[in-house]
């Protein structure tokens, strides 16, 4: 419940904020948090420390190698600094598996929010993946059963996406766009 709070704050100042602005409805899916490729994107647009571009080039390390190297930059770059927990947390969980990156004027990968909005949508409403408050555990799970595992991943993107919606998921029903309400949470 504790790691709810401050996103369900920023997800209802979010919807309050959409709702008022016609120019916001652009994106019916602005109330799920970014993913790890494009928090990456935001704050090197910025410049980064290079210590830590260097880092994302080089270093290969799990969630925690790169939350501390986060901390680490964030005394000398404010848009690290900026990142909330979750935020910090999602991108860690990016780096962790996506790391290192070739090269810094590609593409970066996908995500997870990148992938649950292609590849879980393509089968049933986002509502049912984005409410759910699942384990790691139980998300791998539910990718490996058989009405999944056809889905075009790598081991590491399904680790990735369980990652991601892990801490991401479990969003209030009533955080949701009425639009994406409709039907219910069904297949």
């Amino acid at each position: 419940m504790i790691k709810l709070v401050p996103r369900i704050a920023a997800l209802l100042a979010a919807v309050v904020l959409g709702s008022s602005a016609a120019s916001q409805e652009d994106d019916i899916f602005s109330f799920i948090p970014d993913g790890g490729r494009s928090l990456l994107e935001s704050i090197r647009s910025e410049g980064l420390p290079a210590d830590f571009e260097s880092a994302l080039q080089s270093a290969n390390g799990d969630a925690a190698y790169w939350r501390d190297l986060l901390a680490k930059a964030a005394d000398t770059a404010p848009q690290i600094d900026a990142l909330d927990d979750w935020q910090a947390q999602t991108l860690a969980q990016y780096l962790a598996v996506r790391a290192p990156l070739d090269d810094p004027d590609v593409d970066l990968p996908r995500d997870g929010r990148d992938m649950a909005l292609a590849l879980c949508q393509s089968c049933h409403i986002i509502t049912v993946t984005i409410t759910q408050d699942r384990t790691r555990e139980a998300w791998l799970g539910t990718m490996n059963s058989p009405s999944h595992i056809e889905i075009k991943t790598t081991p590491e993107e399904r680790q990735l996406l369980a990652d991601y919606l892990v801490i991401n998921a479990g969003i209030p029903i009533d955080l949701i766009p009425p639009a994406l309400r409709a039907g219910g949470a069904s297949y």
